[in-house]
């Protein structure tokens, strides 16, 4: 590997870091020599930047083929993987590809074949079937939760991958649970382990006992997200059709929730989860679908309205609060009447509410809809100048911007948001006439 100081500087530079974490640093180290490296580590402790730092290093600026592939099992991680490459300003190509994204606006962007393809295994497998990529040229494949992988079934798609290779030089499996059971057609002797299970700091997570009853259900986790009093939570549901029936209970009761299962569109869930992360909505009401995939660390509150079959699920769950070292809290909903599940061995105490009920906090934030994306030739600085310009709006009431292949999503204060619209809808952005509206 020809990586040079001054490479991993400027990348960290634009990523935000000072230096490599532990786990970083010896993915650098261990990954130079060996073809086979297996990366266990927790969520949250950097993985996803220690694979694709030492992929980076690997490719060949001036190549015209796919040099590395990047499978994942869902969208959501497939594209988290993305927005990390992408923060690291490589001026290499990336593309995603995966179900519920235009099949035609992918092939048209594989016309120019990226140097680091992301995908989910279907999707990539549609793509061979179409004869719109080429993998005979990739000599690095990196599978993210792996052990994921396996669990969906996903074997004989990803075997099917596999026998494209030509070149393979290097095979990355991550997992953020010790699995031990490697896909036999990947050949995959001898790794070199990179374990960080072992050292990683339990994270600082208060489990609280929360009475209920089936008939009060309902009302109390009304009454325990208004405690919250605005602070980031998601709620696990086991059903999509439970997910549905508490969001609407909550919105009927003037709570602001948004819902989230694998029953939605892809670009209904792309836009839950952007106004999620922006901090339009405070609540995430969702299924086992939000447990792995989703790194926004500002999550104060997880709650379990519904207990998962598995302790792993349990596990996974409990992930999505206290990242970071950061603390958090996780409720458990208890009915008296009904048996707790045996891996409930966590130790709690009562949660009581607050004397004087809250009411409902609304969210300062509200998400706009841009017509325009990417492909637009529109990025976040054009939208900041626009809003600034146009709507008068200061930098510190203009929040998180998402921007797409074709849409764009910018978080402003809801403050005045009418007179704000009316102001820009008339107005272009880079000479080009665009949709405005809040978002759906």
């Amino acid at each position: 590997m020809n990586a040079t100081h001054d490479q991993i500087s400027k990348v960290l530079s634009s990523i935000g870091f000072s230096s490599l974490n532990a786990l970083q640093e010896e993915t650098l180290e261990k990954s130079q020599a060996a073809k086979n490296v297996l990366i266990l580590s927790q969520t949250g402790s950097g993985k996803t930047f220690a694979f694709l730092l030492p992929l980076f290093l690997n490719l060949d600026p001036n190549a015209k083929h796919i040099q590395a592939l990047i499978l994942a099992p869902s969208r959501e991680l497939a594209i988290q993987i993305e927005d990390v490459w992408r923060s690291m300003r490589t001026n290499l190509k990336v593309l995603t590809c995966y179900g519920g994204h235009s099949i035609s606006t992918e092939k048209k962007s594989l016309t120019e074949a990226p140097a680091v393809l992301i995908g989910t295994p279907g999707r990539i497998c549609d793509h061979i079937s179409r004869e719109t990529i080429d993998l005979t040229k990739v000599t690095q494949f990196v599978v993210d939760e792996y052990d994921k992988c396996l669990e969906f079934g996903f074997d004989d798609q990803m075997s099917y991958i596999n026998e494209e290779f030509r070149r393979l030089e290097k095979v990355t499996l991550v997992s953020a649970t010790e699995h031990k059971e490697f896909p036999p057609y990947l050949s995959f002797d001898q790794p070199e382990i990179i374990n960080h299970l072992a050292f990683a700091e339990d994270p600082s997570i208060h489990f609280w006992k929360y009475p209920v009853r089936n008939q009060n259900k309902f009302e109390r986790l009304f009454d325990l997200l208004c405690s919250f009093r605005g602070e980031l939570s998601i709620v696990f549901c086991n059903f999509r059709e439970a997910t549905e029936s508490v969001c609407a209970y909550l919105q009927e009761n003037g709570y602001d929730a948004i819902v989230y299962h694998g029953g939605m569109e892809q670009d209904e869930r792309e836009r839950a989860l952007i106004k999620f992360r922006n901090g339009s909505f405070h609540t995430l009401i969702c299924t086992d679908l939000g447990s792995r995939g989703l790194d926004i660390p500002e999550i104060q509150h997880v709650v379990h309205f519904q207990f998962p079959q598995s302790e792993e699920a349990f596990i996974h769950r409990n992930g999505r609060t206290a990242r970071m070292k950061a603390n958090g809290s996780s409720y458990l909903f208890m009915n008296p009447d009904e048996r707790s599940p045996d891996y409930l061995n966590v130790p709690r105490e009562e949660f009581k509410l607050p004397k004087e009920q809250d009411a409902p906090v609304d969210s300062p934030w509200i998400t706009l809809y841009f017509s325009g994306g990417k492909k637009d030739k529109i990025n976040k600085i054009d939208i900041v100048g626009f809003l600034g310009q146009k709507g008068g709006v200061a930098k510190e009431d203009i929040g998180l911007i998402t921007v797409q292949d074709f849409s764009s999503y910018v978080a402003v204060k809801r403050k005045n948001v009418r007179d704000l619209l009316a102001k820009i809808r008339p107005e272009k952005i880079k000479g080009k006439k665009l949709k405005i509206d809040v978002s759906r």
